[in-house]
Order: structure tokens, then sequence, then C-alpha cells
């Protein structure tokens, strides 16, 4: 678990969290159970790194705030549209007793042990988080999938996982799949003739000796047919009678 420091906030207004922000902290809310709301801000330094993982949203972090420690949960990070760096952060208290809803990351472990992967199959992984319900303090930091024994068509799916007391995926009305491991994809290329080897008789782009005479005897047969229709189009041109010429108006 994560100790964070955070000091309380009495301002809220643009000016003052700009200020904060200027120097190094990220301005934050923290809310929850049956104390009011309360306006405090986090050094960005700290906290950046935390930010940057996947699992900061479903996270249980420790804040110091003037000296009172409280478990926390990350609910929601706004960040600057252009700059992308965070601008505020929600917060919310962790109550004993009360349950709650997130999206915890799947890991992977044992991938040496898998016959499958060995043999060359792939690790098809259909979900990298599982929502799941869970009681605040009892929030798993990820599920824990072992690949060991698994064979090429196999599909672990959400019952094959094992989870704390208590806590239940939020889809329940089927045996949800996680991950397969699926056959090798192999694209074989098509062979290519050894150099100087001659293609075979029929192959694309030759023409056999039989063919080549067969063309050249088509090609002297349309020459003749066309010298002949120029013939008879001349004939005809001689035999029609010259178009009258209309007389002229006086």
């Amino acid at each position: 678990m994560s100790n964070l420091k955070a000091i309380k906030r009495v301002s809220t207004s643009t000016g003052s969290n700009n200020k904060l922000r200027s120097e190094g902290y990220i301005p934050a809310i923290l809310y929850g159970g049956k104390v009011s709301n309360q306006n405090i801000s986090i050094s960005k330094k700290e906290i950046q790194s935390l930010i940057d993982s996947e699992t900061f949203l479903s996270k249980v972090l420790e804040l110091d705030i003037d000296g009172k420690k409280e478990k926390v949960i990350p609910r929601d990070v706004a960040f600057n549209v252009i700059s992308e760096e965070p601008i505020h952060i929600d917060f919310m208290r962790i109550v004993a007793g009360k349950k709650i809803i997130l999206e915890i990351p799947v890991k992977f472990i044992n991938h040496p042990d898998s016959p499958g992967l060995k043999r060359g199959g792939v690790l098809n992984i259909v979900r990298r988080k599982v929502e799941l319900k869970c009681p605040a303090e009892n929030i798993p930091n990820e599920i824990v999938v072992d690949l060991a024994g698994t064979d090429i068509g196999t599909s672990i799916k959400i019952s094959s996982v094992k989870l704390d007391g208590n806590v239940f995926p939020t889809i329940t009305d089927r045996d949800f799949v996680i991950a397969t491991v699926a056959s090798p994809t192999v694209i074989k290329e098509p062979e290519k003739p050894a150099e100087g080897e001659v293609p075979a008789e029929g192959a694309e782009g030759e023409v056999s000796a039989e063919g080549a005479e067969a063309a050249a005897k088509d090609g002297d047969s349309a020459k003749k047919d066309d010298k002949a229709k120029d013939g008879a189009d001349k004939k005809t041109e001689e035999k029609k009678p010259a178009e009258k010429k209309p007389a002229e108006k006086k």
C-alpha cells in the first residue's frame, strides 16, 4: 500500500488551484462515508508514477492528512486536454463493510509451464481487466491466472480463477472467457523455382510452338479478311451516286 501526504485546501477558487499546480501540487477531493467532503492537494512528484500505472483506479492508498491517516481509493483523474497533465483527482474513503465495484487488472503467470505455448501456441487475451464487486477492505490488487498445464485449445474462464471470499464478478449470467491458448498462425509462402530452372510446360507467360504457329495463322487470316472488306467498301463507294445539291434560289 502506498502512503501519500496530503494537504488541506482552504480555497477552491480557480486562481488558487492554478497556483497550486504551478507549485507542483494537484488539487483533489476526498469524499464518502458519513464524513463531509474534504478538499486536499497532493504532490505531483509523489503520485505521478502511480497515476501512470494501469492499476491506479483500483489501488488502495493511504493518505496522511495533517497526521490523520485514511484509506482511500482513486475514482477519477482529470487531465489537461493539451498538456495531458493531471489537474484534479477524486478519492473515495474506504468504509468497512461497504462493497464497491472496480475493474481489476489480470496478470498471467507460469508461461514456460504451458505445453501449448511451448509448442508455438499463442496466448489470446480476451479480457485484460475484470469488473469485480468486493468489500472495501478486501480489494485485490490483481487477478492471477496460472497458465501451467494449459494446452492449445484451452479456454481459461472466470470459474477457473481463484478469488478471495466475498469477491465476485459483476457478470453472473455466464462463465465468461478471460483468455485462450490458440494454435499458431503460419502463412506458407509459395516455393520459388531454383535459379536456372526451366519453368514447366504450360506455365504462365510461356507460349508453346504449336500455340505460336496457330496464333500466326490466325493473324494472317485476319489480315486477308481486312483486305477483302476494304475492297468491298471501295466498290460500294464507287457505285453510290453523288448527292445532288439543292438549286440556288434566285
